[in-house]
C-alpha cells in the first residue's frame, strides 16, 4: 500500500526532475523544435508540485487538482496532453488516503488509453509516448509492490527516450526534418522520463 503522502513525495519529487532538465530539454528543442520545451516542462512541473503542496482531500482529489493546474496553463502541445493524462489517473484514482499495486495499475493503464487516443503516436513515432507508453506497460506488467511499480516505469521509460535516438521525427515541427532528426533525443521523451525517474525516488 501506498500513501497519498507517499505518493505526493514521489510525484513531487518527478516533478524536480523536469524542472532540473530546463537546459538538457531547451538544448534538445533547440534542434529542430521551437526551444521551448524546457520552459514549457518547468510551468507544467512547478504548476504540478504547487497543486499537490497545497491538496486537501484524498488521492483522486490531489491529482485532480494537479491535472487542473496543468490546464489552465499556456504553452505549446505539452500542455493538453500532460492534462490529458494527469486527468485520467485522477479518474481511475482512489478517493481515499491510499492505493495499492492494483489501483496504481488501473490508473496507469487509463491514462495510457486516454493519452494514446489523444496523441494518436505509437512507440518509433518519437514522440513522449515512446517514454510514456514502455513506462505504463512496465507497470502493467510488474508483479512487485507499489514502490517496484514506479522503478520498473522509471527504467522503461529512459530506454525509451533514448531509442528515441534512433528515429524519425513524425510529429510536430520536427517532422519537416525527417531523417535529419535521427541522432537527437525527442525532447518530449526525455521530460517524460525525468518524471518517471522522480517517481521512482521515495
Amino acid at each position: 500500500m501506498m500513501t497519498k503522502d507517499e505518493l505526493a513525495a514521489r510525484l513531487r519529487n518527478a516533478c524536480a526532475e523536469v524542472i532540473a532538465a530546463e537546459d538538457e530539454l531547451t538544448e534538445i528543442d533547440s534542434h529542430f523544435g521551437d526551444a521551448d520545451h524546457g520552459i514549457t516542462m518547468v510551468k507544467i512541473g512547478n504548476a504540478i508540485d504547487g497543486a499537490i503542496a497545497e491538496a486537501e482531500g484524498g488521492i483522486q482529489e490531489m491529482l485532480d487538482d494537479a491535472a487542473m493546474a496543468v490546464m489552465v496553463l499556456n504553452g505549446g502541445s505539452a500542455v493538453p496532453l500532460w492534462n490529458t493524462w494527469l486527468d485520467a489517473l485522477q479518474e481511475e484514482a482512489p478517493e481515499g488516503d491510499s492505493a495499492d499495486a492494483s489501483q496504481l495499475k488501473a490508473m496507469f493503464a487509463h491514462a495510457l488509453e486516454e493519452l494514446s487516443d489523444m496523441s494518436g503516436a505509437q512507440v518509433g513515432d518519437k514522440t513522449m509516448m515512446d517514454a510514456f507508453i514502455p513506462a505504463c506497460e512496465a507497470i502493467a506488467a510488474c508483479n512487485g509492490d507499489e514502490a517496484a511499480l514506479f522503478t520498473a516505469a522509471a527504467q522503461a521509460a529512459q530506454e525509451g527516450a533514448e531509442n528515441t535516438k534512433n528515429f524519425a521525427s513524425k510529429f510536430g515541427r520536427a517532422k519537416s526534418y525527417g531523417d535529419k532528426t535521427i541522432g537527437t533525443p525527442d525532447a518530449g521523451a526525455v521530460s517524460m522520463a525525468r518524471f518517471f525517474k522522480g517517481l521512482a525516488q521515495a
